[in-house]
Formats: structure tokens, sequence, C-alpha cells
């Protein structure tokens, strides 16, 4: 199959898209990206790649971070991160407190904002250097030693990020945040700021579409198993509350973030990502789900 072509025609029907929803302006230094900005690319297990448009542009991951930590966590061997994690999609927005408050403090999953604290946490409590180990999980899973934090995006989100410190004491209160809440927070939007390309991000997430092992070095990051239950959760909790309408339309374990990117697993067979800063009422990139869902129009590749 020419990926190559098919993404070249992908370019082309994607330009009416192009600018529509709207840019996370609510962490200031979001608000001034272009949101005409369109890339994607294109990893198979086998060595093919692909690209087009800025794919090669650094973008704010976001919360794509969250399944970079949740990654490490579970490589951590931390056999409580399902007591103080749930499986379940959320219904309620990502950064929900009412949810919380029902709950009695246990996130419904590990990607909306409570659920990923809570992993940053696992991480802080077994790692001494956090942030420096994050950095390194990413440079090697993309084999690019460039890759760095945004340090103007984490000081915005660290300014602004109110309702990421209410959830994280509220947490605290019931005993599900371990470590200073504070210092988990800072970790955590780094994490979030981290800066990556679509060509980055579709092959650092390459171990996901191949049971938990980089293909090019065949180093195992985490077990077969893991690697599907990660999938599952792409599938199920990785689209915010428009899971449904994404899995109907797309069908791939996804998992997007505000700064407008989205990464996709074909199990098996490659790892794609998109990036297009407009963003739907759910916090997904409009235009790249469109994408996405022309990809699966075009090649068939679905898990369905």
């Amino acid at each position: 199959m020419n990926y190559q072509a098919i993404l070249n025609q992908i370019q082309k029907d994607i330009k009416p898209y192009l600018g529509q929803g709207k840019v996370a302006d609510y962490i200031p230094a979001l608000a001034g990206i272009d949101p005409i900005k369109f890339g994607m690319s294109i990893h198979t297990v086998d060595g093919i790649h692909a690209h087009i448009g800025d794919a090669q542009e650094n973008f704010s991951i976001q919360s794509i971070s969250k399944i970079l930590t949740l990654t490490m966590a579970i490589a951590a061997n931390d056999a409580g991160i399902w007591k103080r994690v749930g499986r379940e999609p959320s219904g309620s927005k990502f950064n929900s407190l009412i949810q919380l408050e029902l709950e009695q403090g246990i996130p419904r999953n590990p990607f909306i904002n409570a659920g990923a604290h809570v992993i940053t946490d696992i991480i802080c409590s077994h790692i001494r250097e956090p942030k420096e180990a994050i950095l390194e999980f990413v440079r090697m899973i993309s084999m690019n030693d460039q890759i760095d934090f945004d340090y103007a995006v984490a000081q915005s989100e660290r300014e602004t990020g109110n309702r990421n410190l209410a959830m994280g004491y509220f947490m605290k209160s019931f005993g599900n945040i371990h470590n200073k809440v504070r210092e988990v927070l800072d970790v955590y939007f780094h994490q979030c700021s981290l800066s990556m390309s679509c060509s980055d991000l579709s092959k650092a997430f390459l171990y996901l579409a191949n049971e938990g092992v980089i293909p090019s070095s065949e180093k195992a990051i985490i077990p077969k198993k893991a690697s599907d239950r990660i999938n599952a959760l792409m599938l199920t909790c990785g689209m915010y509350d428009s899971v449904g309408d994404f899995a109907y339309r797309v069908g791939l374990p996804s998992k997007s973030g505000v700064g407008g990117g989205i990464v996709s697993i074909v199990p098996g067979e490659m790892s794609i990502a998109v990036w297009s800063p407009g963003l739907s009422e759910s916090g997904n990139s409009l235009a790249g789900t469109k994408a996405l869902e022309l990809f699966v129009n075009y090649t068939g590749k679905t898990i369905f």
C-alpha cells in the first residue's frame, strides 16, 4: 500500500477543515498557534514511513503524554495502579471535579487529568528525578535526543493550572496523592509541555503497535499484555467524552491532546500521528479527527 500517496490525498481533502475549531487559548502559551497548521506522519513496524504538511514541526503534545507516563508507571511494576485509578470512560469533562467527589477521589481512568495526576504521583514515588526520567524515556523511544520540554508552556500551565491544583489537593484529602501536590503538578505540567513533531510521535508510539517492543532495536518496553491493555484504554478512554463518536468514525486506539495532536495505533502494523490545533468542544483536534477518518476510509485499517 502506497502510504505516501494516501497521505498526499488526505492533505488535499483536509483543506476545508483547516482553521475550524478553537485553539486551546485557556493555556496562554498556546493561544497564538496558527490554526491552519496541519501535519501527519506514519511509521510502520517494518520500517516504512510517510509524512505530509507540518509533520516535522514541534508542538506541545499535552495529554498525549499521559500514555507515556502510564507506560513508565506500568514498567515500574507498581501493583497498586488499578486500585488508585479506574479503567472506565468518564463521560465527563477531562478536568471534572464533580466526578471525583462522587467517586471519593478515585479518578475514572488514567487519561483524564485527575487520573494522570495519580499516575504522575506513582512515578514520583518510584523515580528520584522524574522530569529527567520522562525526558530520557521519550528520547529513547523516539530515537531523538533533541526532544525537550517547552518551558514557556510549562510555566504558562503552572500559572493558570488552578483547577489541576484543586484536583490534586482534593485527591490528597482522600489519600490518593502520596507526594507533595505542587511537586507532582510541576512534573505533570512539564510532561504536558513536551515538544514533539508528528514524525517524533509516530515513531515513539511504535512500541504499542509492536506488542510493547521497539521494532528497530527490539528493546522490550512493557510486556505484550500491558501493551494490549494500554491500547484497550486508548480505545475506550483516549478521546475524552467523545470517545464513542471517535470509535464509530475511526475505530483505532487513540489519544489526543489539547495542543491539537492525536496519536493512533494500528496493532501489529503502524503508529499514526496527526496535528491540527483547532479543537472540537470535546478538546480533540477537529481536522485531525477528520484526517484519521479519511485514512481509515482509504486504507481499511481499523480494528473492527
